[in-house]
Order: C-alpha cells, then structure tokens, then sequence
C-alpha cells in the first residue's frame, strides 16, 4: 500500500433524515462528498450552520450511516470502508485508527474527570496508573485545576467540560482525529493551546478533519478548507 495514500477519503458520501413524525418526510443534507486528509494535514470543513459539516464527522466516525458513498479509513495494512463496515469494526476503528472530539462532553455520570480522560489509553491497554499520569499531564497543560481531576466532569462549567473533553479525545495517538468546534467554549489562552496541540498532532502524522468557526483557529491550523455547501442536497421527498 502506498505511503501516498490518503489516511482518510470520501467519496460519492451522501445523507438524509427521515422524519417520522411528519409523515416520513425525507430531508437532504449532502451528496456526493468527497475530499481526501493525508498523514499530517488538517483540512477544515466550513459552510454555514446547517450545511452538514457535523453530519460529515459523525458519518466519519460511525455514528451516522450513510446512504451512498465511500468512507474510506486506513490505519496500517488495512483499509476499511466507515460506510460498510459492522458495528464492531466501528467499535475496533475508534480504538485503534479515529479519535473525535465532539461539541459536548458525554461521560459516565459520577466517573472523575481523570479517569474519563484515561479511558481511551486504558481500552488500548495502556496500564492504569501510566493513562492516569499521562492524562493528568494533559489536563494541568489545559488549565484544568488539579482539585478537579477527582471529580465527576459533569460538576464543570462549560469550557472546564470542554478542555476534559479535548484532552479525552487528543491524548491517544490516533491516525485520525476529528475535531467539531473544538475551541466554541474556551478564551484565548486555551484556544491558543489547543492550536499547538493541533500542530503537535500534525507534525506526528495525524490526519485532521476539523470544523472550527473560529477564523483565527482556523487560519492557522488548516492547510486546506472544503467548503460543504458545495455537496448541498436539495428537494425533501
């Protein structure tokens, strides 16, 4: 397999809703995505809101299906397609190949804010007390206090939730990362931050795929920008 390959590719992808509650109404979102995010690169998915540059993400890491299309993901010698691969391929990927930082942190009530950021190192076997020391490292350089790391996330504000939820989804080595507004809750300090920490991935070779409103954060991070109105389906059925 060639070292040129993309890390991630969408080809032909397309979703709708269905509407159940209002007769079965069918509701376009996009058709015939496609871009490709190599090792190292970090592409922004811009448009306004509605345009479906979440929907994109979720389909990316599985939690959408989607209606046509390819999503293509490779993480050593295999190459899987998101679009058709069984749930626990899906479970094995984000072990292993997709790491997301989504808009709202969802963690198991009453579980501490270190022990939900260790989680993913712990699932890929790292040691607990070895995930613990590597995700309390991470945490104090996102300026969540160290009084808090013994308490449930859920007791947080908003941009404490969301700099847990950061360190949750940048601390394993993942080949991709998706990143959906991953600074809309924080102040200049972490934002700053999170853009070196968005660096740091790149230049380990992590595949970025990244929706950030932020003209700052996006103007530094981003190598490329697709613009999603572009894939824009229209006429609800």
């Amino acid at each position: 397999m060639s070292a040129m390959e993309p890390l991630l590719q969408l080809t032909g992808v397309a979703k709708s809703f269905t509407m159940h509650l209002q007769g079965g109404i069918r509701l376009p979102v996009v058709a015939g995505v496609e871009f490709a995010v190599g090792a190292g690169e970090c592409v922004a998915l811009a448009g306004p809101s509605g345009a479906g540059k979440s929907s994109v993400l979720k389909m990316i890491f599985g939690n959408y299906r989607c209606e046509a299309g390819q999503i293509f993901v490779r993480h050593e010698d295999e190459r899987i397609d998101v679009a058709r691969a069984d749930p626990r391929a899906i479970l094995k990927l984000r072990r292993t190949t997709i790491g997301y930082v989504s808009q709202f942190l969802r963690a198991v009530p009453r579980v501490a804010a270190i022990d939900v950021v260790a989680e993913p190192l712990l699932a890929s076997g790292v040691p607990r007390e070895s995930a613990r020391a590597r995700a309390g490292k991470l945490l104090a350089r996102l300026n969540v206090p160290e009084r808090l790391w013994g308490l449930p996330p859920a007791t947080f504000s908003g941009g404490e939730q969301q700099r847990v939820n950061i360190a949750r989804g940048f601390l394993p080595a993942l080949p991709i990362l998706l990143l959906d507004e991953p600074t809309a809750s924080l102040d200049a300090a972490n934002r700053a931050i999170v853009m070196d920490l968005i660096t740091e991935k790149k230049e380990c070779g992590t595949a970025i795929a990244s929706i950030v409103h932020d003209d700052d954060v996006r103007t530094r991070a981003a190598d490329r920008v697709i613009d999603i109105t572009r894939f824009a389906a229209t006429g609800a059925k």
